[in-house]
């Protein structure tokens, strides 16, 4: 499975590439835009899943700046993905070495100022104590009753899977 997803993050980059040696943009779906609200919702059950999309968050953030589009984005994590969220998270969860590349992209999410909520339901289905969760990371209820409310107040849902 690393190895597929390795395959897979080299052949978005060498697309990405491409793309950018012919200028690509996404201007006809941004056209008359100056703010994107979006809302993902993250529940994955591999860490290394985890960190590739959010890595892939990350660029998406950079993508609607470099397009002059103020993003405005919320990331809600639910079911055994919260397993990863936490610094008692050891090596019987996921590989140390992906579970700090998700702490890193948490930390630069949210210094980008992205919202990133962690479902208490799912914490306490997956037994991870909420005090042990990564810096950036905001405790939320429930995560379905938070991707409600978001799309409520215009943020739009993006498909994860």
């Amino acid at each position: 499975m690393r190895a597929m997803l390795l395959l897979l993050f080299t052949v978005v980059l060498g697309i990405g590439q491409a793309q950018a040696d012919v200028a690509a943009d996404d201007a006809a779906a941004l056209a008359g835009i100056t703010e994107a609200k979006g809302v993902f919702q993250i529940d994955f059950t591999e860490a290394e899943k985890t960190a590739f999309y959010l890595e892939v968050i990350r660029g998406t953030h950079a993508n609607f700046v470099r397009q002059g589009v103020d993003p405005d984005l919320v990331i809600v994590f639910i079911g055994p993905t919260v397993q990863f969220l936490s610094t008692a998270a050891g090596e019987e969860v996921a590989d140390p070495a992906v579970l700090m590349r998700i702490e890193e992209e948490v930390a630069q999410l949210a210094d980008l100022g992205v919202r990133l909520e962690v479902c208490a339901v799912a914490t306490e289905v997956f037994g991870v104590d909420n005090d042990t969760l990564f810096e950036g990371l905001d405790l939320t209820g429930d995560g379905f009753v938070a991707m409600i409310g978001w799309q409520s107040q215009g943020y739009h849902p993006v498909t994860m899977f």
